[in-house]
């Protein structure tokens, strides 16, 4: 997943998924932390078209390592910490 230019995109949406505060804007209402981002402020940071973003996230929500939340006819998308931690392990036993 990440050896390709492509990979190394998701793995970097991931990364800042991490700690969203540090990595993206602060709405005045929500906390990224809490909610998630979304795909136009992914696409935002990135530098890439906004469905060049959901392309990714989608890809990403489909593995289980992330989940979306629609608040206001808004995805919000946000690290699924504990699927993270599964695939780890299964990668770490070598299948």
């Amino acid at each position: 997943m990440t050896g390709t230019p492509s990979g190394r995109m998701r793995q970097t949406i991931l990364d800042w998924l991490k700690d969203p505060p540090a990595h993206f804007p602060v709405p005045r209402r929500r906390d990224p932390a809490e909610t998630g981002v979304t795909a136009r402020a992914v696409a935002a940071k990135l530098g890439v078209p906004r469905r060049t973003a959901l392309a990714h996230l989608d890809f990403l929500t489909r593995l289980g390592v992330l989940r979306t939340r629609r608040i206001h006819g808004r995805t919000y998308y946000r690290r699924d910490e504990i699927r993270i931690a599964e695939v780890a392990r299964m990668f770490e036993k070598g299948w």
